[in-house]
């Protein structure tokens, strides 16, 4: 698996739970950064990057996936779908050494990996639309 891929998969891991647990994000990223063992993977400082980054952005990012999630709220998607949405929106939005459609295609290969067999269209559907919007 590749590093930023795996990066984003401690991401989910963090926002997962601080979505299931209904605990700020940094919160639960400082007890997870103090249980990994050292060395520490190359790419956790990537996962830290992503996981503060969407609990800065949260309220925008959340903002654009609830419009552009046509017909779903964010309450309403799976819980693994929404936080692999965040993470790919903070991506698109304020990451600009990723492309959009690296940001796209790996939130869709987790949710492919992790979710429901209609996870990978969803999200590829609703990100492509949000990237749409971001380049304008």
């Amino acid at each position: 698996m590749p590093a930023r891929r795996k990066a984003r998969k401690r991401a989910l891991d963090v926002l997962y739970e601080a979505d299931l647990r209904d605990k700020p994000p940094v919160e639960v990223l400082a007890g997870y950064v103090q249980r990994i063992e050292q060395p520490r993977p190359e790419h956790l400082g990537y996962a830290v990057s992503l996981v503060e980054g969407v609990a800065e952005h949260l309220n925008r990012i959340d903002e654009l996936i609830a419009s552009y999630a046509e017909g779903w709220t964010l309450e309403r998607m799976p819980v693994v779908d929404r936080n692999l949405a965040r993470i790919a929106v903070y991506e698109l939005l304020y990451v600009d050494e990723i492309d959009d459609a690296v940001a796209i295609s790996e939130a869709v290969e987790l949710a492919r990996q992790m979710s429901t067999d209609d996870s990978p269209r969803f999200l590829n559907g609703v990100l492509g639309r949000i990237a749409e919007y971001a380049t304008r």
